[in-house]
C-alpha cells in the first residue's frame, strides 16, 4: 500500500519492570485518539535515528536515559487524516525513575491484562508482541510415536519453550486429536501455549490455546476461525500471504524460508533482506522461519522479527 504523504514517524518504548509489567502513559484529551492509553513515545525529528529519536523522547516525557534497546516491531496504520509509522523499540536499559514529566497519567501492565479497546489501533498489535515469545517450537520426530514426542516435548517445556505448534501430518484426523489431548495439558502446566496445525473444523472439540493454519487453509478462508481469546496464526511465503493473514485479523504470521532447508531444498531462501522487506508493512508479529536456531535470534530481531520459529533448530534429538 503506498504511504500517505501525510505519514508521520512516530517512536515508541516498552519498558518493563522486574514483574514483567509494561509502563503505558494516557494521552491528553484534547489531542488524536485522546483519553486512550499508549505506550510512552513521540515523533521522529528529522535527522534523529530511531534511538536518537526514542532517547529524547522518553526523556522529555519520563525523565529517564535510555542506555540500550532493540526492535520490538513496526507498525503502519493509516487513520484516514493520518498514516503513522509507529516504531517501537524495546528499552533494555535505562537509568532514572520514570515519571510523567509533562503531568500524563502513567501505568504499569502486565501484556495480557492490557485492554486493546483502551489503546489506539496503530498501538494493538504491539500488546500481540509483548504477549507472543521470542521462540515458537513447531513439533518435529515422529507423530507415531507418540510416547517419545511427548517426551521430547516435555524437555523443551522445561528448557523454557513457551509457544507450541503440533505439527503432525502424517496423523488422521481421530491420531491427531488424541495427541493433542495427550500434549495439551503438558504444555498447560508448564504455561505454555499449544496451537493445533490442523483444519479448525476437525480439531474444534479439542483443548488448545488457539490455532496455526497453513497457507493453503489461509488462501480458503473468508473470516479468522477459532474463538476470540484464542491466538491464530499462519504460515506465509510472500507478501499475498502475510497480507490475507492480516486482513483476517490474525495474531501473528511465519514467514519462510529465510535461510536454505533441508526439508524444502526447492524453495527460494529470502535471506534478511528480503525478510525484512515483506515484514515491514505487516501490522503482525511475524516469526521467521526456515534453517533457523536460536543464534540467529539477534538477526531476526534486528530484521523486524518477533523471534525464530523452527522444528529441528528447537526440537530435541
Amino acid at each position: 500500500m503506498p504511504l500517505s504523504s501525510k505519514q508521520i514517524h512516530v517512536m515508541a518504548g516498552v519498558l518493563q519492570d522486574a514483574e514483567g509489567r509494561v509502563l503505558v502513559t494516557r494521552r491528553p484529551e484534547a489531542a488524536h485518539q485522546g483519553g486512550l492509553w499508549e505506550f510512552p513515545g513521540g515523533k521522529l525529528e528529522p535527522g534523529e535515528t530511531p534511538e536518537q529519536g526514542l532517547s529524547r523522547e522518553l526523556a522529555e516525557e519520563l525523565g529517564i536515559e535510555i542506555h540500550t534497546s532493540r526492535p520490538l516491531i513496526r507498525v503502519h496504520h493509516d487513520y484516514g487524516d493520518r498514516h503513522i509509522l509507529l516504531d517501537v523499540r524495546r528499552v533494555v536499559a535505562h537509568a532514572g525513575t520514570p515519571h510523567g514529566r509533562e503531568g500524563q497519567p502513567l501505568d504499569w501492565l502486565a501484556p495480557n491484562a492490557m485492554d486493546p479497546t483502551r489503546f489506539p489501533a496503530a498501538d494493538r498489535p504491539i500488546i500481540m508482541a509483548l504477549r507472543l515469545p521470542q521462540r515458537l517450537l513447531i513439533t518435529g520426530a515422529d507423530p507415531r510415536d507418540p510416547a517419545t514426542l511427548l517426551a521430547r516435548l516435555r524437555r523443551v517445556l522445561e528448557a523454557g519453550i513457551r509457544l507450541v505448534q503440533l505439527r503432525a501430518h502424517e496423523l488422521d484426523d481421530a491420531a491427531y486429536r488424541d495427541l493433542a489431548g495427550r500434549a495439551f495439558p503438558l504444555c498447560a502446566a508448564a504455561g505454555a501455549r499449544l496451537l493445533l496445525n490442523r483444519d479448525p473444523v476437525a480439531v474444534a472439540d479439542c483443548p488448545c490455546h488457539g490455532l496455526h493454519l497453513t497457507a493453503h487453509r489461509l488462501a480458503a478462508l473468508q473470516r479468522r476461525p477459532g474463538a476470540p481469546d484464542e491466538l491464530v496464526g499462519a504460515s506465509c511465503h510472500n507478501a499475498a500471504e502475510l497480507s490475507r493473514a492480516a486482513a483476517l485479523g490474525l495474531d501473528y504470521a511465519l514467514l519462510s524460508p529465510v535461510k536454505p532447508t533441508a526439508t524444502h531444498p526447492q524453495a527460494r531462501a529470502l535471506g534478511w533482506p528480503g525478510f525484512a522487506a515483506l515484514v515491514d508493512p505487516i501490522p503482525l508479529p511475524v516469526y521467521a522461519l526456515g534453517g533457523l536456531t536460536t543464534t540467529d535470534l539477534s538477526d531476526a530481531i534486528g530484521h523486524g522479527a518477533q523471534g525464530v520459529a523452527a522444528i529441528r533448530g528447537l526440537w530435541p534429538n
